[in-house]
């Protein structure tokens, strides 16, 4: 396979040949923004009455550009998923109904796994959109709307490997999944639902009560304490600060492992000095109903470590950032 002796490049030729590579893809791209047209619009529209799903098929490279794609789809709020027209040939075509709508994808235009459950795709009365880089094609020609994905030339030298034209189809694919995002008014929110396990589906959907400290576990002592009794609390509830509160339970203060080592080196004695004396007020607190994400943005602005959470100004539990490094929202 190929010649065993390889020419030698040095650094800058390599340099330079993928360089080309991306000005070649980048070329294929840009061309794309003057085929955002009237069939780009109508495939949107068809896709946005569909009452089933959008099923994605494509051979090869396409193919994997395909699964990309459908999976692009599903997470932004347009069901989707892929089947291979190969195994369609044998048993698969069974997914498809004529709710949903068959985005094809191939190159050619002419590939003849896709030729072959075309026809089937036709009797069902299923609305094709097919992908292609040949408008003349036997795809294009037979589908309902028609994506045009061709370009000038291949990043591969010798214009055989599919290179620019699974780029440029894979960008297509993005075009249309974003602008069905907007269409449907999909929110981040959304997006976190259909990604619970990753880490925007974790800051956007674990609030504050998720996670803080609430009953014999949160730090607070009574406006008439000792810097001995915030200490003590301090230590059993590990958090690296204390909530001072007043009879109706409202937030008056927060003592805190610095204002501790601030009151060292004063040499205040700590057996004698009111809490309130030395107690960090106003104090910044955050509402349980918050986004846990919010109280990672107070932290890192603020320059602190913990949070007494409020309802009402009342104390309702602490959290910390190791609290929120557990949760995966930082």
């Amino acid at each position: 396979m190929g010649n065993p002796q390889h020419p030698t490049f040095d650094d800058r030729t390599l340099c330079a040949l993928g360089v080309n590579v991306i000005k070649t893809e980048a070329a294929a791209i840009s061309a794309l923004a003057d085929r955002i047209d009237a069939n780009f619009a109508a495939g949107c529209r068809l896709i946005l009455d569909c009452r089933g799903r959008v099923v994605v098929t494509g051979m090869g490279k396409s193919g994997h550009i395909g699964r990309k794609i459908a999976s692009t789809l599903a997470s932004t709020g347009t069901p989707a998923f892929f089947v291979n027209p190969g195994e369609a040939c044998h048993g698969d075509l069974g997914m498809i109904t004529r709710n949903d709508v068959v985005l094809a994808l191939s190159n050619s235009g002419e590939t003849a796994e896709l030729l072959t459950i075309l026809p089937l795709i036709k009797r069902l009365g299923t609305p094709l959109i097919a992908m292609t880089g040949n408008s003349l094609s036997t795809l294009s020609r037979q589908s309902n709307i028609h994506l045009n994905t061709g370009v000038r030339e291949e990043a591969c030298p010798l214009g055989l490997a599919p290179t620019s034209s699974t780029t440029a189809t894979l960008a297509m694919g993005d075009a249309l999944a974003v602008a069905l995002l907007e269409a449907r008014g999909f929110t981040r929110e959304d997006f976190a639902f259909s990604h619970p396990g990753g880490s925007l589906g974790r800051r956007l959907l674990t609030f504050v009560r998720d996670i803080m400290h609430t009953g014999d576990a949160m730090p607070f002592v009574g406006l008439e304490a000792r810097v001995r009794d915030a200490l003590l609390e301090m230590t059993a509830k590990k958090l690296g600060m204390t909530a001072i509160v007043d009879a109706s339970g409202k937030v008056q203060g927060v003592f805190t492992d610095g204002d501790l080592r601030r009151l060292l080196e004063k040499a205040q004695d700590i057996h004698a000095t009111p809490i309130a004396a030395v107690m960090t007020r106003p104090c910044v607190t955050i509402e349980s109903r918050l986004l846990a994400a919010e109280a990672v943005r107070i932290m890192e602005e603020k320059r602190i470590n913990a949070l007494p959470v409020v309802e009402d100004g009342r104390l309702v539990g602490a959290i910390n950032m190791h609290d929120l490094l557990l949760a995966g929202v930082l």
